[in-house]
Formats: structure tokens, sequence, C-alpha cells
């Protein structure tokens, strides 16, 4: 498919309105193929298309991100149905103050999801010069027990091969989740399953952060980054993926 074609697939998703900005990338296994990474930047929110998987010796299909603000934006994507992670996009806010520092972190968010496929509609927030990485997961194919086509990362795995929560049911943040543990290699990774699924929420992050250090698991570390996007395992044939809100509220 080419690129004018992908282009086109994307804005008929979005009520046909030329988009402010747009980029695609193409299917490709080399990690230096156009746009993999293409970034834009509207007021305090920065967009990345994040198309890493070629980085890592793993395949990708074209993908289109547009934006017009962080409230109007969305990626098309072809991805492949194959195993690994292909992409995130996601647009971005930089905090940069310690946890004690904060009196408020909170986000709101509502999105447009396919069915089918396999992804995650996650927020992925980076505390500690990204020594951690917080996931909450909204939206996604597989389940809250850890299992399907999409499951966290964890130290402890069932026979099954379904991830192991280390707690589940707990209600923080505004929302009730089940709680997962691990290392991706290169840091320390809390996932976040929301246990009833959702497009539209508002997420006390702050909460859970907090939750997070009375656990233990990290101290009163500077938040960097709040992401939120579409971490994308399989979407063949095309899926369309909308955000119609997203604001972060950072004091």
């Amino acid at each position: 498919m080419s690129a004018c074609a992908v282009v086109a697939l994307t804005l008929a998703s979005h009520d046909a309105r030329a988009a402010t900005w747009t980029a695609t990338s193409p299917a490709t296994t080399s990690c230096s193929a156009t746009n993999l990474f293409a970034t834009w930047t509207y007021g305090s929110y920065g967009f990345n298309n994040d198309v890493w998987s070629p980085c890592s010796g793993v395949a990708a299909g074209a993908q289109t991100i547009w934006a017009n603000t962080n409230s109007d934006w969305g990626v098309w994507s072809d991805q492949p149905n194959t195993g690994g992670i292909k992409s995130y996009p996601h647009v971005t806010y930089t905090v940069n103050k310690t946890i004690s520092a904060l009196s408020t972190l909170s986000s709101t968010v509502s999105v447009t999801s396919p069915s089918g496929g396999a992804w995650e509609s996650t927020y992925d927030i980076w505390v500690g010069n990204n020594a951690h990485e917080i996931m909450l997961w909204l939206n996604y194919t597989g389940t809250a027990a850890g299992c399907g086509n999409v499951k966290p990362i964890s130290y402890n795995w069932t026979s099954a091969g379904c991830a192991i929560p280390v707690y589940t049911g707990v209600s923080v943040g505004g929302s009730t989740w089940n709680v997962y543990r691990g290392n991706n290699g290169s840091n320390m990774v809390y996932s976040f399953l929301r246990t009833s699924k959702t497009n539209n929420t508002t997420v006390d992050v702050l909460a859970i952060l907090k939750y997070l250090k009375n656990l233990g698991w990290m101290s009163d570390l500077v938040v960097g980054d709040v992401q939120f996007g579409y971490e994308i395992t399989s979407s063949s044939g095309g899926m369309n993926f909308v955000t119609k809100a997203f604001s972060v509220t950072a004091k």
C-alpha cells in the first residue's frame, strides 16, 4: 500500500478533515527506515510514531500517525500477525518533579479503539531517569488475569503461559487493577491492568505513584514523561486508533 493510500485511509476515519501533522512509516525490517520515530510538538505535548520493532530485529508493517492537538490525534497501523510488539504511537507530557513535590498529577483520556488485533491502549509513565516504567492498561485484547494475545511483563508465569499478578483487585487512582511486576532487561516495569476495560476515564496518576512508593518498589524519585498511546502487536489489514481527548494536569 502506498503512503498516499495509507493517509487517505487515516483521514477517512477522521471525518475527512486534513490533519495538521501526519507521518507515514513503511513496512520494513530496517531501523533506519523513514519516519519510524517521526515527532511533532503541540504546546506542552509531544507526539511520536514510535515504530521500534525493526530496531529489535522484528519486522513492522506500515503505520501513519496524524495529529491536530493533544485531544485530536490518532494512528492507522497495519502490523503483521506475528509475535512481539511492533510500535507504541503516543503522546507525551513532561513533568520533571519528584513525587513529593506534586500536589496533583492526573490525566483524562477518551479514545475509539478497533475490534480484533492484539494491542493495548496504555499509559507509560517514566520515573527515576527511566529506571521505573509504570504501565496503566485501560483497554486491551488480552485478559486482566495475564492471559490472551497481549500479556504484561512479569517475574512469574503459570504453566499455561499466563503472567501472575502480584496483587489483584487493587482500587487506586480511580479504578480497580490487577498489578504485575517484572523487568524488561533495561528497567523495572509495573503494569496495572484495569479489571474493567474502558476507552474513557480519568486517572489519578499521583495516587498510583504514591501506592508504588508505599510498597517500597520505588523511592521519592523524579517523574519524567507521562505518555499515552497504543502498544500494537498485531493489526493486520490496517486498524484505526483515535484519541478524542487527552490531557495531563500536573502541579
